[in-house]
């Protein structure tokens, strides 16, 4: 049930009639409470959409009773009339739901520079505040789809009788900026929005923020956390944030596993680095290489191209003494070449890349997927 799978959330998924296609895109997750407490972290893009720049403002508080998100439409780029548009929608949710408007998260999914179709917003938020339901959260997740093809949903039991749920969209433009996609998180755990707030921000740094698809970041890209205390119980602060990091972590590899067209999910980790920032930019470098993903599709380990990505980056290590492995197959050892890549069995979905620096301890991992013939189908017609 995912987003109410914790006390003290329900949630609803209707079709409002802003997709063409007829599919459901209007959800609502509301916080019962008795608390409402929240955190969020959102996309670094400068161009910031209208749902975003609301969001940001009224979740400073650490206060939040109402997400409302909507799937056909980004409201990004659409100026004045598109911040007017984001308030609206959380006029018409807190009427709904009987909260502040200053209490309501916006989100939205879909095609940049084009406006809501308000009046069918209001119907779906009418709606969806009459279905509202501790069943909801399927439903929910189903609505804000776009190219996904199907919901992620993710939750968390703890033996101290308290929950995690989340759900998340995105299928493209998976490339992090603090948040990536549209996730909500609920946990009926009585946790103050300060520590929700540090422990989203771990959750997000190891998991979405190293999920990069294809290296396009979105204008919209919001995590929102919501804590109930419906459970009554204040979990450790080490237990509650590796919780929170468990199902951030699931939802990014279906995220990614998700991805448009892909045939390959790859975890290309860096090991022996000097440092994690190098081990990070390194792996990123790799992961962003078109020719390493191309290579990957077509099932060739083409261990040049993790060295050439590799290359590009100014860490510290000597290119005379790297390792790299493809599934565990040493195909270029200590500088030199190693094994044939005919002894590398790529038609698998996983993937496996590390390139060991021998420069140091640290070790970071990013998460890709390669680059397919129907990834550039997608996104050539995305807008038709």
């Amino acid at each position: 049930m995912s987003v109410t799978t914790p006390r003290g959330f329900t949630a609803a998924g209707v079709t409002a009639g802003i997709k063409a296609s007829g599919r459901p895109d209007l959800a609502l997750v509301v916080n019962n409470g008795p608390n409402a407490h929240a955190a969020a972290v959102f996309t670094s893009n400068a161009f910031k959409a209208a749902p975003v720049q609301w969001s940001m403002q009224v979740v400073a508080d650490g206060r939040l009773a109402a997400v409302v998100l909507n799937s056909g439409g980004a409201n990004a780029c659409t100026g004045r009339d598109g911040l007017a548009d984001a308030r609206q929608m959380a006029e018409w949710t807190a009427g709904g739901v009987g909260c502040e408007v200053t209490d309501v998260a916006v989100c939205s999914t879909g095609l940049i520079g084009v406006r809501l179709p308000m009046d069918k917003v209001l119907a779906g938020i009418e709606l969806a505040a009459q279905d509202l339901s501790d069943e909801g959260g399927d439903a929910a997740a189903e609505a804000i789809m776009t190219t996904d093809t199907l919901p992620k949903l993710a939750e968390y039991h703890s033996d101290q009788h308290w929950a995690i749920g989340g759900m998340a969209k995105g299928a493209g433009m998976l490339a992090p900026g603090l948040a990536t996609m549209l996730v909500v998180l609920t946990t009926d755990a009585a946790v103050p929005s300060e520590q929700l707030d540090a422990a989203l921000r771990t959750a997000t740094s190891f998991t979405f923020d190293r999920t990069d698809s294809d290296g396009c970041m979105s204008t919209n890209d919001t995590v929102i956390a919501l804590a109930s205390g419906a459970a009554g119980v204040e979990p450790d602060a080490d237990e509650f944030t590796e919780a929170l990091t468990g199902v951030c972590h699931s939802l990014a590899t279906q995220l990614l596993a998700d991805a448009e067209g892909s045939a390959h999910d790859i975890a290309v980790q860096v090991t022996g680095a000097a440092s994690e920032d190098d081990a990070l930019a390194i792996a990123r470098a790799i992961a962003r290489s078109n020719l390493f993903k191309c290579a990957v599709f077509g099932n060739d380990p083409n261990w040049g191209r993790v060295l050439a990505a590799a290359g590009t980056v100014p860490a510290t290590f000597d290119p005379e003494h790297v390792d790299v492995s493809f599934n565990g197959v040493g195909v270029f050892v200590d500088g030199q070449l190693g094994a044939d890549r005919s002894e590398v069995d790529l038609s698998a979905r996983e993937v496996s890349v590390e390139l060991n620096l021998h420069a140091g301890e640290a070790t970071a991992t990013i998460w890709t997927n390669d680059l397919t013939y129907d990834y550039v189908k997608e996104n050539a017609e995305y807008s038709t």
